[in-house]
């Protein structure tokens, strides 16, 4: 028999934390965090970065590690602007500490994850009791943009960890507090927040709805005390994690004048930040974008949307600020990013651990209705579906879109063979995990189902891919040709650079290309008999003769060629590249 809970009850129940249960408590809190660390490191080791996102960090946190300069990223000769430099510099860091840097660019991420997974139980448990911060938590663990992004070399996990350790932070002292401490504490990790991604500002927009909660008079809020005094402590750390960074910074560029770093300084403080959010040169969507974000990234937990909305009405007209808080705030940086041309699925990332706390006092109660367990099965049924006909299909009669695939992702057959298995599989365990375990023990088919499916990915999956995309075939061949020569690299990408173990030379990377080209036929002259360079073959004409050059192979997409400068055509001698079609060379993503 299926109890049956009232959004009633299940509000009243969400208003004190249970009691203590002393030992089972504790166990079950590191169990959480056991089954975490197994699910979101495994595969940690076994693969390279992969483009887009992952090599462009790794390259500059190789440059910090090989110059010792941590302080200006770089990316090649050019001063790397698009971001500021810490998640770069933890990676870095993380290679001084382990000596690998297929461990070390991952790391940051795995212990982001974890941070963040931690930081949502704690806040459940505290507000709700320990029962409602392990839902929360294991709400979060299942959630497919987090786990795959905590899988990733990219910043956004550890831009979530510190947005939510702000949030921890300013709900503690605005709710459970006063505490100056814990204040403090979320004003440093914004200001962190700040000099990692620039989006530290937002954990204050949760002032708005708290605002509106004290003005109303809603249950739950902390007495104000001494508040100005412990807000100007706040403002004090948030500046001061900041000017971790940005002291450095300026007396660096007080003594290193150039037009190189006024550019740098511009396009960080100003281009980057307010002008990308006002006028964005690139990731157009629809407002409604992320509504599609919420439908498909932030599942399984969005599907218990239908039963979450009417227990938070509940809640909500029962003035429960714990509630009001981070729910506000969730839908308050979802419409900040909405209101940009500009999205990414992962703007909104941040907001996924509120979400998820705020669904954790009433999950336990909606996988006891029957409804909320079909809908459970059958997403694990459809997931088991798609994996199962996409892996058997491309093992007996692949299609169109999977030979696509394949030559898209360079697989060889024998990698291509172990993908389909690997999905075989996964649909096979997705769809034994809902037959086993059924309708009573929907929640545990989908974390044990996702479980597996996620272990499988980063063990088998994604190192398969990282291989089938990497450089090492392209960097053996051009090793096997240039041999003790100096080698120079125009119109390239970033992974490129990682899979050489020498020095090379490159001529920036946003320079337009024929400009990259110029540089690089003169860099030919000063000593022709011991020089080479390495290019996309469509960036060549009109300087370089196809027939005179030794093509390397494909790799990222991209046709690459070796030359020496007895390819050069005359006319172009002294890196007088033709205007005209090189003009075009400029934008440097109009090559597929």
């Amino acid at each position: 028999m299926v109890r049956r809970v009232s959004w009633e009850q299940a509000a009243i129940g969400a208003q004190a934390p249970a009691k203590a249960k002393g030992p089972y408590e504790l166990l079950e809190r590191w169990l959480l965090m056991l089954a975490a660390v197994v699910l979101l490191a495994a595969g940690i080791g076994m693969r390279t970065p992969t483009p887009s996102d992952e090599p462009r960090f790794a390259l500059v946190a190789h440059q910090m590690v090989a110059s010792g300069n941590w302080l200006i990223p770089h990316r090649g000769t050019d001063w790397y602007s698009d971001k500021p430099p810490l998640f770069m510099a933890l990676q870095a860091a993380s290679f001084k500490v382990t000596g690998d840097w297929e461990i070390a660019f991952l790391l940051p991420s795995l212990l982001a994850s974890l941070g963040t997974l931690w930081l949502v139980y704690d806040l459940g448990r505290r507000w709700w009791g320990h029962r409602a911060g392990l839902m929360a938590a294991l709400a979060l663990l299942c959630t497919v943009q987090f786990v795959f992004q905590a899988k990733r070399g990219q910043i956004d996990p550890t831009v979530t960890f510190l947005i939510t350790a702000a949030n921890a932070g300013l709900l503690r002292h605005l709710v459970l507090g006063p505490s100056r401490l814990a204040l403090w504490a979320g004003c440093f990790a914004a200001g962190l927040a700040v000099i990692t991604k620039g989006v530290g500002f937002l954990p204050f927009l949760i002032l708005v709805p708290w605002w509106f909660a004290r003005r109303l008079r809603w249950n739950g809020l902390a007495p104000t005390g001494d508040g100005a005094k412990a807000w100007a402590g706040g403002i004090v750390a948030f500046f001061a994690a900041m000017a971790l960074w940005l002291v450095p910074l300026a007396l660096y560029l007080n003594t290193h004048r150039s037009p190189a770093a006024q550019a740098y300084l511009d396009d960080i403080l100003f281009n980057q930040t307010f002008h990308r959010y006002v006028h964005p040169w690139n990731s157009f969507q629809p407002p409604w974008f992320y509504l599609e974000v919420i439908a498909t990234s932030w599942l399984p937990p969005a599907l218990a949307l239908p039963w979450l909305v009417p227990a938070w009405r509940t809640a909500l007209k029962g003035k429960d600020a714990r509630l009001l808080l981070p729910l506000a705030w969730v839908v308050i940086v979802i419409l900040f990013f909405s209101l940009t041309r500009a999205k990414r699925d992962v703007y909104i990332m941040p907001a996924l651990p509120m979400f998820a706390l705020c669904s954790g006092p009433w999950l336990a109660g909606i996988l006891e209705r029957k409804g909320a367990q079909w809908v459970a099965i059958g997403f694990l049924l459809a997931l088991a579906s798609v994996t199962l006909t996409i892996g058997t299909q491309g093992l007996i009669h692949p299609s169109a879109w999977i030979n696509r695939f394949v030559t898209a992702r360079q697989l060889e057959p024998s990698q291509a063979r172990v993908i389909w298995w690997s999905l075989t599989v996964v649909g096979a365990w997705l769809a034994g995990c809902a037959a086993i375990l059924r309708l009573r023990n929907a929640g545990l088919a989908v974390l044990v189902g996702l479980g597996g499916m996620w272990i499988a990915w980063g063990v088998v999956m994604a190192p398969v891919l990282a291989r089938a995309s990497s450089p090492a075939r392209l960097v053996d061949r051009v090793e096997q040709v240039v041999g003790p020569d100096s080698l120079a690299l125009v119109a390239w990408k970033e992974e490129i650079p990682l899979g050489f173990d020498r020095q090379l030379t490159d001529f920036g990377f946003v320079t337009p290309w024929h400009e990259q080209l110029a540089d690089a036929i003169r860099w030919l002259e000063q000593a022709p008999q011991d020089r080479w360079v390495l290019v996309q073959a469509a960036v060549m004409s009109p300087c370089v003769r196809e027939d005179m050059t030794t093509d390397v192979g494909v790799t990222s997409g991209r046709h690459w060629r070796l030359f020496r400068l007895d390819a050069v055509r005359p006319e172009c001698h002294g890196g007088e590249v033709p205007t005209g079609r090189a003009e075009s060379w400029g934008d440097i993503d109009r090559l597929p």
